[in-house]
């Protein structure tokens, strides 16, 4: 059976406060009954982007649902989120967490969404969704965002940059497990598997979040280093190698070459169990 989506009550309880945010609930709507949107502007997704992020909800769901038009009786299209329809499909759901939208409603999503962006009891996640999801589909801009919820544009900022965070980040935001201060440090490191491994450390060691900044401050420091260094194109068979390998290994696969055709191949694993899983493959050759 496909899992179910891991929002907690606080994002769901949008939809509990008054008859009139129903437009703004979460309902699970099969795969089958929506279809693409023909106005889509983007034509073309990263194959090897849709697979890890398929990889990402077949482990722990589906943390921000996609927006959909209901087209008839029983059929629905795609107003925002076609990548993670896509995504879902690859991770083999039967069903998808989504906003269902009605004919000129944007009036009423516009004040049911504001109004419980200022609740107390949600969390830094079911925010920025909250500001991404009037972003995406009433078109506002930072700036307009700023006006209607009386919040500093770099407040918006922050939040939305929240959602940039790997989906294991992002949940064990909502759950507490880390601080919106862990996860604003972590924003700061580009690269996910390393993000993945600073956040493993902070539960293993209870690294504070000033902690949490030296490391991220070091970190890039080398990297900034490490740019001065001349790196070629990554060569396009060594692409597919690197798509083929993270299918394989169910990992995301690091490939990286310098001038001199050398170079190295990144393999990161979440856990002790991940590491084993991962040897049995490559011992197996399978």
């Amino acid at each position: 059976m496909a899992k179910r989506n891991v929002l907690g009550r606080g994002l769901g309880a949008l939809i509990d406060d008054a008859e009139k945010m129903k437009q703004a609930g979460i309902s699970e709507v099969e795969l089958s009954k929506i279809e693409a949107n023909p106005f889509q502007p983007r034509s073309k997704f990263d194959e090897e982007a849709l697979e890890e992020l398929a990889a990402s909800i077949r482990e722990i769901g589906l943390i921000q649902p996609i927006t959909l038009r209901k087209t008839g009786a029983d059929s629905y299209q795609i107003i925002a989120g076609e990548r993670r329809f896509r995504a879902a499909q690859k991770a083999g759901l039967e069903s998808i967490p989504s906003y269902v939208r009605h004919a000129k409603d944007d009036g009423m999503l516009e004040m049911a969404l504001v109004e419980n962006i200022q609740r107390e009891d949600l969390d830094a996640i079911e925010i920025a969704l909250s500001y991404q999801r009037l972003m995406e589909e009433l078109s506002f801009t930072q700036e307009e965002m700023s006006s209607r919820v009386g919040k500093k544009r770099s407040t918006i900022a922050n939040y939305l940059r929240l959602l940039k965070l790997p989906a294991v980040i992002q949940k064990a935001l909502r759950e507490k497990e880390i601080s919106m201060g862990h996860a604003r440090a972590l924003i700061n490191i580009e690269d996910a598997d390393i993000q993945e491994m600073i956040y493993g450390q902070i539960l293993k060691y209870g690294f504070s979040v000033r902690k949490v900044e030296e490391i991220v401050r070091s970190l890039n420091e080398e990297g900034t280093q490490a740019l001065q260094t001349k790196r070629r194109e990554l060569p396009k068979e060594y692409k597919d190698y690197k798509g083929h390998l993270g299918k394989l290994l169910g990992s995301r696969i690091g490939i990286s070459v310098g001038d001199k055709g050398k170079g190295k191949i990144v393999i990161p694993f979440k856990s002790e169990q991940d590491f084993e899983r991962i040897v049995k493959i490559i011992e197996n050759g399978k």
